[in-house]
């Protein structure tokens, strides 16, 4: 399987419970008709959960699911038990959609720290202070419960799960996702590369660092997902201290090409390095902002003009 590119109700305004502005069917259709032939699910909710239902309106659109994102607050033991319930009601989801669709392809579980939910981690998305990362007893709760809400996802659905490193959350930046990964199982864990929130998890607009850390993690890579950094503002972020909602309604990830990541080198590296499956674009927007369906049109066009996919 070459590289193929899919797109994610985010791209919407449809972001963790910041807002549902665009219907799921108005959505889907603009997203085709931009170009993409996958979609994630989005907020448990926001598309049908019956699975025949949601089976019907991605396959009369050619459309295959790649996933669904869900936030655990992994920090807090106590926080474990309802996530890993509320992880499995998704998973069961996918699966049963998979189940109908093409067995060659199963959707994965994308999980994340619930993050922003640390006030300090929020307001200093782009630029942490080593002191606010987690103590070594942290990580181990922290890990463990990641470990635990991955195994039984396979074991009730065998699909596999992504961990999401992720902008003021608790793995950010790189030494933090090395900290995760090695607490972590190969087995049973892999990682989604955010191409944006890895760059500004850097604390640098040095687009390089993006290559590097794809090949620093290679081992762990299962999926992608491309957003790009739109350097001035992620600079006027870090200078003037806005927190990280604020810096999404900024455009700290704007339109790909419009920022300072180099896709056709991001390209080349995950050709290099033998990746082959889906890319999912994510251009994080607030609901209300923009045109997102001529953004997801630009974005699969700067793709096509820049890999020739």
């Amino acid at each position: 399987m070459t590289i193929t590119y899919g797109n994610a109700p985010c791209s919407w305004g449809t972001i963790e419970g910041w807002g549902q502005g665009i219907p799921f069917s108005t959505m889907l259709d603009e997203l085709v008709e931009a170009g993409y032939t996958g979609t994630e699910l989005g907020d448990y909710g926001y598309m049908p959960t019956d699975p025949e239902k949601l089976w019907t309106e991605l396959s009369n659109r050619n459309l295959t699911m790649l996933g669904a994102y869900e936030g655990v607050f992994l920090k807090d033991r106590t926080a474990h038990a309802e996530g890993e319930t509320r992880v499995l009601r998704t998973a069961r989801l996918l699966k049963s959609v998979a189940d109908l669709g093409d067995p060659a392809w199963q959707p994965f579980v994308v999980l994340a720290d619930e993050h922003s939910k640390d006030p300090e981690r929020f307001q200093n998305a782009g630029h942490q202070n080593q002191d606010s990362s987690l103590s070594e007893a942290q990580w181990q709760v922290f890990c463990a419960g990641a470990e635990q809400i991955a195994r039984a996802v396979w074991n009730e659905t065998g699909l596999k799960t992504v961990f999401h490193h992720h902008s003021a959350g608790y793995v950010e930046t790189p030494e933090e996702m090395d900290r995760f990964l090695a607490g972590t199982p190969a087995d049973i864990l892999g990682l989604v590369f955010d191409t944006g929130h890895y760059l500004f998890g850097t604390g640098t607009n040095v687009a390089d660092q993006v290559q590097e850390g794809l090949r620093r993690f290679r081992d762990r890579l299962w999926y992608v997902h491309y957003k790009d950094l739109q350097p001035e503002v992620a600079a006027e972020v870090r200078v003037r201290g806005f927190h990280y909602q604020e810096a999404i309604g900024r455009g700290v990830f704007c339109e790909l090409g419009r920022g300072c990541i180099d896709f056709a080198a991001v390209h080349q590296t995950l050709q290099d390095l033998g990746y082959s499956g889906w890319v999912t674009v994510e251009q994080d927007v607030l609901p209300g902002m923009g045109a997102p369906k001529e953004s997801a049109r630009r974005n699969r066009e700067h793709l096509r003009s820049v890999t020739g996919i």
